[in-house]
């Protein structure tokens, strides 16, 4: 998801501006940079980008700080390295910036109680303030900046919250094209897992559907004109469709490579079950998904979450209806 983010925001923010990216895998960065340079051709020149070596650096060197990682445990130890209580304070911005103080916008999936945590070591650690901003729309969304961001923003005083929310609304429009505000810090966070619980059902009633229409002897693209023209329309029907040509540019497209892989949905519907346990929510449903994700990902690997149509596939008992 990180990398398409990346690439809109270096063609939509100033020429003048430095993009700096920072990434474990370093193939990935340096490829982003070979990109660039392959864009602006023999005669151009590269527009700014730079690679930083630790997340540290990227906080000392910038106003605006977006963080996308996979796991609570991955974002707490960026934020650990950049706040760490032997080093000194981030450096005063730049005599020439307009900015009041260092944005932190946080667009990783985690539980809302560490992104508190985190907000709050920010606050009082630094002048700083931080926002959390989850995402939806997948790999798709993010390449064609669709995304849709869910935001909990803090208020420390008066109308600062409002504050706040008009200065990080235009970043994340760099990036998508919705940006609703759920409340106070750690709400975004509550509304992407209430968002990505309903997402790991659909997702395999989607695939049912289809396996089990396919076996009726429709066709499958009828099938999905049908459902999508039709009251069990979702995303996981029409833009993430697992049958291949149905749904252009989606990870079927390409043996389910490059999306949003099982092991993240399962993640994220670990993180919605714990957030019903706090809160006394029942989830009827939620312990047979886990389960069905488990034996996916056991199967296909780090394929994209809609190749869960694959895995019934090959589960199939029976022949087809024919008609």
């Amino acid at each position: 998801m990180g990398y398409p983010m990346a690439q809109n925001l270096r063609a939509k923010i100033p020429e003048a501006d430095t993009l700096i990216i920072c990434d474990q895998n370093h193939e990935a960065t340096r490829r982003f940079v070979e990109e660039l340079d392959s864009a602006a051709g023999a005669g151009g020149r590269r527009t700014g980008v730079e690679i930083a070596e630790a997340s540290r650096e990227v906080a000392e060197k910038s106003e605006v700080i977006i963080t996308v990682l996979p796991e609570p445990t991955h974002v707490k130890s960026v934020f650990w390295q950049i706040l760490h209580p032997r080093l000194p304070d981030l450096p005063a911005l730049s005599s020439s910036s307009t900015a009041p103080n260092r944005l932190f916008i946080d667009c990783s999936t985690i539980d809302p109680t560490s992104s508190t945590d985190i907000a709050n070591a920010v606050h009082t650690s630094s002048s700083a303030r931080f926002v959390d901003a989850p995402m939806s729309g997948g790999v798709v969304g993010a390449r064609a900046a669709t995304l849709t961001f869910m935001l909990g923003c803090p208020s420390h005083n008066g109308n600062g919250q409002g504050k706040l929310r008009k200065r990080v609304t235009p970043i994340l429009e760099l990036m998508g094209k919705k940006v609703v505000h759920m409340g106070t810090s750690g709400a975004g966070l509550a509304g992407k897992l209430a968002n990505n619980y309903l997402l790991a059902i659909s997702n395999i009633a989607t695939a049912e559907a289809m396996n089990l229409g396919i076996k009726l002897g429709l066709d499958p693209f009828q099938l999905a004109e049908l459902i999508n023209e039709s009251s069990g329309q979702c995303w996981s029907s029409k833009v993430n469709n697992p049958i291949k040509g149905i749904s252009p540019g989606a990870p079927a497209e390409k043996n389910f490579e490059g999306g949003f892989a099982v092991g993240l949905m399962r993640k994220d519907l670990g993180l919605a079950m714990k957030a019903a346990r706090e809160s006394g929510a029942e989830l009827e449903l939620a312990k047979t998904a886990e389960g069905l994700y488990e034996h996916v990902e056991d199967s296909e690997g780090i394929k994209d979450f809609s190749v869960v149509y694959r895995w019934l596939q090959k589960r199939n008992v029976g022949g087809t209806v024919r008609r």
